[in-house]
């Protein structure tokens, strides 16, 4: 029975430095939580077009490149969402802009994807009211937000990127009417259409497409850029500042060089104007070269 009892504990021994060296695959793994809201076209969460936007594929792609942690997507309002990239906790949202505020708190990796800026939808029936804050094809929102009686319809807790958010945070509260709900943008399209709001702020792509689920004929809406603003905006993956988010974004800075962005383009392209479809194609190439990672 001892001599039985000591051969096992040799061989205990002799096996201890291979579980060591097992592989990382082998180990337990980190969860990462994907924060995901629904922002059509870039993600869609229901409907004939579920999970066909351009950000619903670019995730898989980029989540096969990161065989080192287990994945799961959680659908989170934007209030929810940066709360929990707030949190101590191991979580990434696909699609954020980058701000001043938030990368105090976020960890941002370098340019994942590139769309047109925010801007300004008014009803075309509204178009000769509101003509003097247009100047060369772009709203002036600083002198919009300045007059008094004009509405401009916001969604909550989201940011439209520095230079708006600054002129929103600077606005009298009065003119702003922000929505909370998980369908904020196509109330506020809604709200537009009954006269209740003079303007709405937001992607082109989404307001399209908001516009067409609630019923609405998007040519009935006009888009400006505006003024002063780039016309392309950069979207990041953050994820919360902590070692274990700051590894990961070195590792997705890195499989981010190795995704095929053609379909990712097209995905995205096909639910601009024509017009903008070809100039935002031919942009492309120096959507990353020209911008520096913040």
């Amino acid at each position: 029975m001892a001599a039985r009892f000591i051969r096992a504990l040799r061989r205990l021994w002799l096996t201890a430095p291979l579980l060591v060296a097992l592989p990382l695959s082998s180990q337990a793994q980190e969860t990462l939580t994907w924060l995901v809201r629904d922002l059509p076209p870039m993600t869609i969460f229901d409907g004939p077009q579920k999970d066909q936007g351009s950000i619903d594929k670019m995730l898989p792609l980029l989540i096969e490149r990161l065989p080192q942690y287990r994945h799961q997507i959680l659908h989170v309002n934007r209030a929810r969402g940066i709360q929990m990239l707030n949190a101590p906790s191991f979580t990434c949202d696909p699609s954020l802009v980058w701000t001043p505020a938030r990368a105090k708190n976020i960890v941002f990796s370098t340019p994942a994807f590139a769309v047109l800026s925010n801007g300004i939808a008014i009803r075309r029936n509204r178009q000769d009211a509101l003509a003097s804050y247009v100047v060369d094809g772009k709203f002036d929102l600083a002198r919009f937000l300045g007059a008094q009686q004009t509405r401009l319809g916001i969604v909550a807790e989201r940011s439209y990127g520095p230079g708006i958010d600054e002129q929103l945070i600077h606005a009298d509260p009065l003119e702003l009417t922000p929505h909370y709900g998980n369908d904020a943008l196509g109330s506020l399209l809604q709200m537009q259409r009954l006269g209740r709001l003079e303007a709405v702020l937001g992607y082109w792509t989404e307001i399209r497409y908001q516009a067409t689920q609630q019923g609405m004929d998007s040519q009935d809406l006009v888009f400006y850029p505006i003024k002063g603003m780039p016309r392309y905006q950069r979207i990041h993956i953050g994820c919360t500042n902590t070692p274990l988010g700051r590894q990961a974004i070195s590792h997705i800075n890195r499989e981010l060089q190795n995704i095929p962005q053609a379909a990712l383009l097209e995905s995205y392209a096909n639910r601009l104007d024509p017009l903008m479809r070809e100039q935002y194609l031919r942009d492309n190439p120096r959507f990353f070269s020209e911008t520096p990672p913040p």
